[in-house]
């Protein structure tokens, strides 16, 4: 699985290349999550337009690496707050047993609250690869 925020997907090539590799090496397929919330935004006016666009960049991303893929999009009431919730009920909804996210460079807020990758590592089953760049 892999967490994808759609606003942002120019900051995700490390990752995106390390999950492509890593489905090919084991002949597995990617399975990209976006969370979003049911009130218009940038990305879509419903979830269902949120969904499409997530769908479009999976199939994007299928050509780009020769990987299957697939899309699966998560609707929260406030994705800022409930992100890390949605896509711990995402990796066990959907029976994913490795993580592969973008991660930045730690900083001093590091200390105080958690990572999303470190989130999940601590509440799932999964494994979590975090890439950083």
């Amino acid at each position: 699985m892999v967490p994808v925020d759609l606003a942002h997907a120019d900051k995700l090539t490390r990752s995106l290349t390390t999950a492509a590799e890593i489905a090919k090496l084991y002949d597995a397929s990617v399975i990209y999550v976006g969370v979003t919330s049911s009130a218009p935004g940038a990305l879509g006016h419903n979830p269902k337009e949120f969904e499409a666009r997530l769908k479009a960049f999976a199939e994007e991303q299928s050509a780009r690496y020769g990987v299957a893929t697939e899309s699966r999009s998560v609707v929260a009431h406030d994705p800022a707050v409930d992100l890390n919730q949605s896509l711990a009920r995402a990796v066990d909804e959907f029976g994913c047993d490795l993580v592969i996210m973008a991660t930045h460079v730690p900083n001093l807020a590091d200390h105080f609250m958690h990572s999303h990758g470190g989130q999940l590592a601590t509440h799932t089953e999964a494994s979590v690869f975090l890439v950083r760049g």
